[in-house]
């Protein structure tokens, strides 16, 4: 065998596929949190070792060959074994210490996670823990997460869930607001005010027409889709908007809406993967997170 070949390490694997993956190397190393020079070292490495050409330089990145695309089924079944011996070998751990990532929305992050994130570190000094404030769902099969917080149940196979509860939401405007432009005194005349809505997201949009509203994006005075930035838009007085009641009805400045107006819930879960879900540091950080969130939904 070729000694080049035999060295071949998991490493330049890994950044092979990344890097057909995103067809690009400072995608890649972003990813896999190396610079862009290794990951390009990486692919001369690999493709040196295997006497092949593996990418064509492209205006908008780095194409795969065909040799390439042959390999590619081979290099992913290795990145499944890689990822089942890790997820294999996390959920066999018995210590209750070590590092557990939880993801969860920017708005999760910001608002609800950080006095729960200071008790776990209070009560068990001996686990670290990584925060991954991202809207977009991590994978929790590829360990991207051990834990997540979502406001929707996973149907992933191979994940455990737990339903928490649901977030009430209400209708709300700045009192300095309300006190310089009126108070609407119908859910019409709602409409008659500066609104707060989202920018690409359609989910107000969609939550109006749900009650019967044909809502456009150009009602809507102010837009942001960053949930942390609009609350703040809504402090400040930018016009009238939605938010979680356990978050708003804290704010003295903020004032509640059409109270009697049934609206949507936001239902809250906790996933993890099965493997894993029971490796005590783990299991302990997944309670204390439900004990933290408990009193945050209905």
């Amino acid at each position: 065998m070729n000694a080049s070949l035999s060295s071949l390490d998991w490493s330049l694997i890994q950044t092979f596929l990344t890097v057909a993956e995103t067809g690009s190397l400072s995608q890649a190393a972003r990813r896999l949190g190396i610079s862009q020079p290794t990951a390009g070292r990486q692919i001369k490495q690999i493709e040196e070792a295997l006497a092949l050409t593996l990418f064509h330089r492209k205006a908008r990145g780095l194409q795969p060959t065909d040799a390439a695309h042959a390999l590619l089924p081979h290099a992913r079944a290795m990145a499944d074994g890689m990822h089942a011996l890790s997820l294999t070998a996390a959920g066999r751990s018995d210590r209750l210490a070590g590092p557990v990532r939880i993801t969860a929305s920017q708005f999760t992050a910001h608002h609800h996670l950080p006095p729960i994130l200071a008790r776990i570190r209070q009560e068990e000094p001996d686990i670290s823990i990584d925060l991954v404030p991202n809207d977009a769902s991590e994978n929790l099969l590829y360990r991207e997460a051990d834990i997540a917080v979502r406001m929707f149940r996973s149907e992933q196979l191979d994940i455990v869930t737990r339903h928490l509860g649901d977030l009430e939401l209400g209708i709300y405007g700045a009192r300095a607001y309300l006190d310089r432009a009126g108070r609407p005194k119908t859910f019409d005349e709602f409409f008659d005010f500066d609104l707060i809505g989202y920018d690409r997201s359609d989910l107000i949009l969609r939550g109006l027409r749900d009650y019967g509203v044909e809502a456009t994006r150009d009602w809507f005075a102010t837009r942001c889709d960053n949930h942390s930035v609009y609350f703040e838009l809504l402090r400040a007085g930018c016009g009238l908007g939605f938010a979680q009641r356990n978050l708003a009805d804290r704010y003295p400045e903020l004032e509640r809406l059409f109270p009697d107006m049934p609206l949507p819930t936001l239902p809250v879960w906790l996933a993890a993967h099965e493997a894993v879900r029971d490796t005590p540091r783990i299991r302990r950080v997944w309670d204390i997170l439900a004990e933290g969130l408990a009193p945050q939904v209905s």
